[in-house]
């Protein structure tokens, strides 16, 4: 029997960088949709997914129910209410999930554009390995800044080589046991991904490639840019169904 998922989607944070006056980014409209919902229905379909759970913070908890509490029921999403920290967010997560679920796979809430074939690889990658993310190489290069006065501009420190250099992404998918294991441990310390708790734990974690597509909003632009985003892997997904056999690209699998 296929492993079964238990799907996270955190989006309890403060959306500081977003702006605006209108709600948080997760519940933001893209195409007529919350940001969230997009996200939460890449995971919905799949028939290894046993339970997708959102977290959002205490203070949107009345909003959030009012405005999509229809859509939870209908879809049978549950809420978890996060804390003051990503691992109380996570562990809040975590609860509500459903004890058959053997993997939990944590996935950006403000990530509307993830398509299947990167939830494929990765939840493949985990299956085999125990704990995979989705990341791309990086094709940029990398400069350290010197640190300098706040009115002050920076300067290059020293140039770092990117050969090895990957940035993640989510899905982020871990054995429960281990993800378990690794927040009890060292869910006190802050981090900015799930996947450095399970490297601090010494357990390995596959780097699976993404996709450059893979938007997470963060401001009002890339609201602008994640609607066009997802037309595309909307209709990339309608011909990856129309042709089960071939992959995004048109090749036969």
């Amino acid at each position: 029997m296929s492993p079964r998922v238990g799907v996270i989607l955190p989006a309890a944070g403060r959306s500081a960088r977003f702006g605006g006056s209108g709600p948080k980014k997760p519940f933001a409209l893209l195409g007529g949709k919350a940001v969230w919902l997009h996200a939460a229905e890449r995971f919905l379909e799949r028939p290894e997914v046993v339970a997708v759970t959102v977290v959002i913070a205490p203070e949107d908890r009345e909003f959030f129910l009012e405005k999509f509490g229809g859509q939870l029921a209908m879809k049978g999403v549950s809420v978890a209410i996060g804390g003051a920290e990503r691992s109380d967010s996570v562990k809040s997560g975590l609860a509500t999930l459903l004890a058959e679920a053997d993997f939990v796979a944590i996935h950006d809430a403000a990530r509307p554009c993830v398509d299947s074939s990167t939830i494929d690889r990765t939840f493949q990658a985990a299956f085999s390995t125990g704990a995979a993310i989705a990341a791309v190489p990086s094709t940029s290069t990398l400069k350290r800044a010197n640190r300098t006065g706040r009115d002050q501009p920076q300067t290059i420190a020293t140039t770092l080589p990117r050969d090895d250099v990957w940035l993640a992404q989510t899905p982020q998918v871990f054995r429960r046991d281990w993800y378990e294991e690794a927040l009890n441990r060292y869910g006190h310390e802050r981090v900015t991904d799930d996947a450095q708790w399970l490297e601090r734990l010494g357990k390995p974690v596959a780097l699976v490639r993404g996709s450059d597509l893979n938007l997470k909003i963060t401001t009002q632009d890339d609201l602008i840019l994640a609607e066009a985003i997802v037309q595309k892997v909307q209709a990339r997904e309608k011909r990856r169904a129309f042709h089960p056999f071939k992959d995004d690209l048109g090749n036969e699998l």
